[in-house]
């Protein structure tokens, strides 16, 4: 990488410590310089700043790190991994610091006679450093916690002259106005009676203020009743005066948007949503989340944690990550869209009996969930899908999906004279068939997921398919046969452990660009209807089932935690349809391999 110009150099007084302060396009970094006196204040705590090696041992693990980060940069080719190792080497020896211009969020004069900062806010000003140095300002950047959290921290700067102030604050100033990427006007949604009805509160305390800081201007919505926020951007918002939108509640206040802004856009683009095979024309704003709902999984799969001030930051700094979309019809009608879970049986099974039972709040989940699972339901059909041979990676391997991910570069393509052929016939398999380039499989079934994302939450750090990318134009689909209860326990308990979950013979997963679900007892009947041929399919189920006489038919399709009206649906991905305000989540600097449970 060429080194960058400097913009700006000067000797600054910084806790009543001298620093060598230096500005380019790319960092902004302060080192101390060495004098004989006593350091007066303590270290300045920073995002990248790492203790150095006091051991052996120490000084092994901290090379490793090194070795490690250096290793993503060159193998990913990401510019973004580079920077972070770039920044990390250049601060991890005590003295020096410095912070990403892109991760500046403001700067800001102080007035050092009365003690406050341009913003209203007090802060105390510290004498020895007032009386030689009597000008101020301070830079406002985002600082790396645990856990992916991200966090807003500040670094005050004095100065012997108010006119070199005022450059610094100037130059830094243009440096974050010609980061195009950065959104200076949102369309803001916030739903009052999600997760624990904290919605306006969060936005109000942890997020308005961020913004203010970082001179974005909004326009709040408190929606009203259910798709609300969905009704008013398809038809009502002004989308050109905004540089993005964004929602304070759950993954169903994220649906709502979702379904929103892509029928908006293809709406105005003349494209008919109710066509399986017409291509959808991506949108071109970026949608933002705040997390304030009951699971929050979006947010989880995206940046690693279900933070407000973290959704914020990333935000205001101008990430975008682009995120697949699967479209589900009904005998060419359109029905909704996905971007997570497609679930059926088990967790559609779970969802409709959640939904009767909505008074005991999120406890509903876990209750639900005991009961199917003990119900132990399964159910008859035929799946058909047209596997993506012509991609890297697949649902098996060991590649994550992370910030700067080289599959959602390259939207999973490969060279077409490096994609394999589809064979014609599968020996392990009795009960698939291959028709024009299609797979079809026909069995019972506990479970059918459809996976966009990792679909990891707190209490499934890996999540439904760890494997999954969010951008690469597939969707991973997971089939889970009809088995005992002990052993559909273990496949379940391996979601919260490091175990292949895969590694089952009643468990297969394949990656796929399109598939088809058919119930077995509407084979013939395309127009099948649950609400309307539920008693037909009942005294169906109890002819072919003597000995329980109480099975159902069919199960019900969650779809990013809603039930859909129909058993029969056909499924199309389409790649990169919509743009979110985050970067995929990051690699920790340090490996961490957090303990897991035995497996079963």
């Amino acid at each position: 990488m060429e080194k960058q110009p400097r913009l700006l150099a000067s000797q600054l007084l910084l806790k009543n410590s001298l620093f060598e302060v230096s500005l380019n396009r790319v960092l902004l970094t302060w080192k101390e310089i060495a004098t004989k006196k006593k350091r007066v204040s303590g270290g300045i705590h920073h995002p990248f700043k790492v203790a150095g090696p006091r051991s052996a041992a120490a000084a092994l693990a901290w090379i490793a790190s090194l070795c490690r980060v250096n290793w993503m940069a060159h193998n990913l080719a990401s510019e973004f991994f580079f920077m972070s190792w770039l920044t990390f080497f250049i601060t991890s020896h005590g003295t020096s610091h410095g912070v990403s211009v892109s991760e500046i969020l403001a700067v800001r004069e102080l007035d050092v006679d009365c003690g406050t900062k341009d913003d209203g806010r007090w802060q105390k000003m510290p004498q020895k450093s007032t009386e030689a140095y009597p000008y101020a300002f301070t830079v406002s950047y985002v600082e790396r916690a645990w856990q992916h959290r991200w966090r807003c921290s500040d670094v005050t700067f004095h100065c012997l002259e108010g006119a070199l102030c005022q450059q610094w604050v100037q130059t830094i100033r243009e440096q974050l106005t010609a980061l195009t990427s950065r959104p200076k006007h949102l369309l803001v949604y916030i739903n009052p009676y999600g997760g624990k009805q904290q919605g306006e509160r969060i936005y109000e305390q942890k997020v308005a203020p961020l913004f203010t800081l970082a001179s974005i201007s909004t326009h709040v919505i408190v929606t009203e009743h259910a798709n609300h926020a969905r009704d008013h951007l398809r038809t009502e918002a002004e989308l050109k005066k905004y540089d993005g939108v964004v929602c304070v509640g759950g993954d169903g206040m994220f649906s709502e948007m979702v379904h929103g802004l892509v029928s908006r856009t293809q709406r105005d683009n003349g494209v008919d949503q109710n066509s399986p095979e017409e291509k959808l024309v991506p949108c071109t704003l970026r949608i933002g989340i705040i997390p304030a709902g009951s699971t929050d999984c979006i947010c989880y799969a995206t940046v690693g944690i279900n933070d407000p001030v973290t959704s914020a930051l990333h935000i205001i700094v101008g990430d975008a990550q682009p995120m697949d979309v699967c479209s589900v019809h009904h005998n060419n009608t359109f029905l909704r869209y996905s971007v997570s879970l497609l679930g059926y049986g088990f967790y559609g099974d779970m969802l409709a009996d959640s939904e009767r039972k909505r008074w005991m709040g999120p406890a509903r989940y876990d209750f639900s969930g005991f009961k199917t699972f003990l119900t132990h339901h399964y159910y008859e059909g035929t799946v058909s899908f047209l596997p993506a041979t012509d991609i890297l990676g697949t649902p098996r391997d060991k590649t994550r999906c992370r910030a700067g991910c080289f599959i959602c570069q390259h939207n999973g393509q490969l060279y077409s004279e490096d994609a394999p052929e589809i064979c014609e016939t599968d020996p392990d398999v009795s009960d698939s068939e291959y028709k024009g380039g299609w797979r079809v499989i026909r069995g019972k079934f506990l479970a059918i997921n459809a996976a966009s994302m990792s679909c990891a939450c707190p209490r499934s750090p890996k999540g439904l398919s760890p494997a999954a990318h969010l951008a690469d134009g597939t969707t991973d689909l997971i089939l889970v046969r009809k088995c005992s209860r002990f052993n559909f326990l273990r496949h379940l308990l391996r979601h919260t452990s490091k175990y292949d979950q895969f590694d089952m013979t009643f468990v297969e997963v394949h990656r796929v660009r399109r598939f088809r679900f058919t119930p077995r007892y509407c084979q013939s009947d395309s127009e099948l209807d649950l609400r309307e041929n539920g008693k037909r399919l009942f005294s169906q189920i109890c002819r072919d089932h003597p000995a329980c006489s109480c099975s159902p038919a069919y199960s019900s399709w969650n779809c990013d935690g809603e039930i859909l009206p129909h058993a029969a649906i056909e499924v199309g991905v389409h790649c990169q349809l919509i743009k979110l305000f985050v970067r995929g989540i990051e690699e920790q600097p340090v490996f961490e391999d957090l303990p897991s449970p035995c497996v079963v």
